[in-house]
Order: structure tokens, then C-alpha cells, then sequence
């Protein structure tokens, strides 16, 4: 996914029992004919754990012939992760990766220092109506890591562990959680996990993850006594274990990780600890230093004015 003018999101700082310390609400902006929400990063919160972007994609539909189109666009310094819900998309990069995505699985693609990348709706699927909706986000990189050599895998979704319960479902994406441990390799001590509860049914996040949220992605939870609806995201204090019910069927995601070994800037669709590179990847971008995508060439977005 490509970064996007938008106004900032929305933060809540009054409504907020005492396990939170604050609500991010996402603004929504277009970008390659799909509905996104854009909750990271908001002017009051710019990372939970390495996580500095999240994206959720949809739920949208496309008729017979369209579909999504994110044209080739570079990025350094990060991770991209995308899991889907519904739908499917082909992802192929500068790396000569040509992987198709579809709901449960993982496509993981590490950046470091350079590497230029697509997503759209395959042929076959705009043969016919479709749908979309899932979730990409962006992880940065430790600073020992942020200059390695970029990777991409994929993870199908049996391959990812999975908690089953009478009233829950838990499927750990990456990191370690519950006793699991994903085979999912990031470069930062971080979690993600896609919690299915029925109603009534409860979790707790544990307080060893020092920085954690809550990102509902449909029905209502309910946290020390307060309800939440989907599309938003619950920063949780540190150092208490926080229980989370279902007030009714939900579905929600539990994200977080260690605090970030220093802080990172974001410009477009860079991130790193250093400005300069920053400055630098500007200029490989216009310069086409980051390579051609094999099957996928003949356009990309131009470098921000």
C-alpha cells in the first residue's frame, strides 16, 4: 500500500476507561479505487510498538472489470504486512516475487534498503464481481536492520497457529502469544493476532507486551465496563493486564510490541531514523534506481510534489 494524503486521525482522550489511554478513530481517504481506513500514524500516536501504519482495506466491492491498482511505489526502512479478510490481491516486487494473497494468509515483505512493489486485483478475479477487505500494515525496522537487503515470503493461513475454542478462535500472525509462537519472521519483537469471539466470551491481553492495542474489525467489545464499535483503536496502558469481552460476535485484532528503539520519521512511503536517507531515497525513486517489477512496469506513482 501506498501512503496517502489525509487529515489526521481522530483521537479520543475523554472517553477512555482505565485500561486505555486513548481511542484513534481513522479517516478515510481512496487510493487505487478502494475505501481505506488510516488509523497509524495519528498526531498523538505515531507508533504501538514498531508498528507506524495501519490500513484497513474495505469491505468494498468492485464490479465485473475493476478492481484494485496500486501502481508500483518504493519503500525503505519497514516491513509490509497483508492479511486478508476477503477477497484477494497479486502482490509482486522488484525482487521478481509474483505471490497471490488470499483470506487467512501472510505476505510479508521487509524493504530494508530498497525495494519497489504492486498490488492489484488479479485478471482472473476482475473477470467477474469481487470483493476486498482486509488490512496491510507497515513495521519499522530495527536500526541495526534498516539497511538490510530487502525479502518477501509468503504464509499460507495453515501454516499459521491457531487457538480453538468453544467461544473463541485465535490466529497468531505474528509474534508470540498464548503460548504460540508464529512462524511469521519479523525483524521486532512484536505481536498480531485475529481473535474470533462469540458473544460473552473473554480474553486478556497480558501486560508483558509493553505497548498494545485493540483494532475491532466488526461486532462490539466491551473493556472495564465501556462498549466499542468497529474501525477504531484502543491504546492500552502499559503494565496491567487488560480483559476484553465480547459484547456481542466480534472479530478484532490484538497488535504490539516493544518500545522502538528510537523514534522514526515517515515521508511518503519511507521510514527510517535518518532524515538524510530519507532525502536520498527521494532522489533514487525519480533516479529508477530501485529496479523494474517483472509483468508490472509500464507505470508507478511519480514522487510526491
Amino acid at each position: 500500500m501506498s501512503f496517502f494524503k489525509a487529515n489526521n486521525p481522530d483521537c479520543d482522550l475523554k472517553n477512555c476507561p482505565d485500561q486505555l489511554d486513548m481511542i484513534l478513530i481513522p479517516r478515510t481517504a481512496d487510493i487505487g479505487g478502494m475505501s481505506v481506513y488510516r488509523t497509524l500514524p495519528s498526531r498523538q500516536r505515531r507508533m504501538v510498538g514498531p508498528f507506524v501504519f495501519w490500513d484497513q482495506m474495505g469491505p468494498g466491492e468492485f464490479i465485473t472489470g475493476q478492481g484494485l491498482d496500486v501502481r508500483p511505489h518504493p519503500h525503505i526502512g519497514l516491513s509490509t504486512l497483508t492479511y486478508l479478510f476477503q477477497g484477494s490481491l497479486v502482490h509482486r516486487d522488484t525482487l521478481g516475487s509474483h505471490q497471490e494473497i488470499t483470506p487467512g494468509d501472510v505476505n510479508l515483505m521487509t524493504a530494508g534498503k530498497g525495494i519497489a512493489h504492486s498490488e492489484r486485483t488479479s485478471f482472473e478475479s476482475r473477470q467477474s464481481a469481487s470483493s476486498l477487505f482486509g488490512l496491510q500494515c507497515w513495521l519499522a525496522l530495527p536500526l541495526l536492520r534498516e539497511e538490510m537487503p530487502p525479502t518477501f515470503a509468503h504464509h499460507s493461513s495453515n501454516n499459521l497457529p491457531l487457538l480453538a475454542e468453544k467461544d473463541l478462535e485465535i490466529r497468531l500472525i505474528s509474534g508470540s502469544l498464548f503460548g504460540q509462537t508464529s512462524p511469521v519472521k519479523v525483524e521486532y519483537d512484536s505481536v498480531f493476532a485475529d481473535c474470533i469471539l462469540k458473544e460473552g466470551a473473554k480474553i486478556c491481553f497480558p501486560k508483558q507486551t509493553e505497548e498494545r492495542a485493540i483494532y475491532s474489525i466488526s461486532g462490539k467489545l466491551s473493556i472495564g465496563g465501556i462498549f466499542y464499535d468497529t474501525t477504531q483503536m484502543l491504546i492500552l496502558k502499559p503494565g496491567i493486564d487488560v480483559l476484553i469481552e465480547a459484547a456481542t460476535d466480534s472479530r478484532f485484532i490484538l497488535l504490539g510490541g516493544a518500545v522502538m528503539d528510537g523514534p522514526r520519521h515517515m515521508w511518503w512511503n519511507f521510514v527510517s531514523s535518518s532524515k538524510e536517507r530519507i532525502q536520498q531515497a527521494k532522489l533514487d525513486w525519480q533516479a529508477g534506481h530501485f529496479g523494474k517489477i517483472q509483468g508490472d512496469s509500464a507505470d508507478f506513482i511519480p514522487l510526491p510534489k
